[in-house]
């Protein structure tokens, strides 16, 4: 590998990882600290969009503009998003949410590049299948399973409005301006949700969860993101993407004291072979 691909896959190791915190964060404060969806979603996005602007100040250069159509695009998309996700995990395993939610992004996207005429390598597709594969053998049910289907249902939303963000994001020319901006317009489309909510526990360790997912492995994490889409192709984007839910899981291992088997090794190795192979096809 050259030392731009070596750049681009270690710039998106740090922003999956970052992807894959979300989901822990996430299922931490909905699950075990009892907050309720819609307000970690909301703090989430407060505390996402005050770091964004307080380093978009500190650069020195002229804020960038609210009103667009990309804006309102991105402001959407994150919103959908942020809802889905923060509801999702009320009744959904990390693993499973995670699957659900890159899954749904990798098909949206191979999709959507299909329908653009695009032109996707050989070597593209054998990676998304590989890495797909991998996914597939790490989160197949071992046994009877019932699966909660408002709980899917909201992911299965949550990763279409996120394949959306990342579309919209891959003509971003001022990645940190661009995800500030997104931030401040989800936030008023976030509250309209929160008076369909129930009252949650708001204890300080619920609220500080929130408050890193926003502020770092949201807020640093999609701005990072936007920074990188411009220079991979979309079906790229996708693919990476499919590792996170085999980090989720290795966090969950690490941070949960879940066991890891041999079945997360086996699907590990693939997701992230499939990544390997798919990495090097440049547009």
């Amino acid at each position: 590998m050259d030392s731009d691909v070596i750049r681009i896959f270690v710039l998106l190791a740090v922003t999956m990882s970052a992807f894959a915190a979300n989901s822990v964060l996430n299922r931490l404060g909905v699950a075990r600290y009892g907050m309720d969806p819609m307000d970690f979603a909301a703090i989430r996005v407060v505390a996402g969009g005050l770091m964004l602007w307080v380093l978009v100040g500190l650069r020195g250069t002229a804020r960038p503009p609210l009103w667009s159509g990309r804006r309102i695009g991105g402001a959407v998309c994150l919103a959908g998003y942020m809802v889905g996700f923060s509801w999702a995990y009320l009744s959904l395993d990390a693993g499973i949410g995670a699957l659900i939610l890159f899954g749904v992004i990798q098909v949206v996207i191979f999709g959507w590049s299909v329908a653009a005429g695009q032109v996707i390598p050989p070597r593209r597709w054998l990676g998304a299948m590989v890495a797909f594969g991998g996914l597939c053998v790490l989160l197949w049910p071992s046994g009877a399973q019932a699966l909660p289907w408002g709980g899917a249902t909201a992911m299965i939303i949550a990763g279409m409005a996120w394949a959306g963000y990342t579309l919209l994001g891959r003509g971003e020319p001022d990645a940190l301006g661009a995800s500030a901006a997104n931030f401040v317009l989800c936030l008023p489309l976030v509250l309209l949700v929160l008076p369909l909510s129930d009252a949650g526990q708001l204890s300080v360790a619920g609220v500080a969860t929130a408050a890193i997912a926003g502020a770092v492995t949201s807020g640093l994490g999609y701005a990072l993101w936007y920074h990188i889409l411009p220079q991979i192709a979309a079906t790229l984007a996708g693919i990476a993407q499919l590792s996170v839910p085999v980090l989720t899981v290795a966090a969950g291992a690490l941070l949960l004291a879940e066991p890891v088997t041999a079945q997360l090794i086996i699907a590990g190795m693939l997701v992230l072979g499939g990544i390997a192979i798919a990495l090097p096809a440049r547009r």
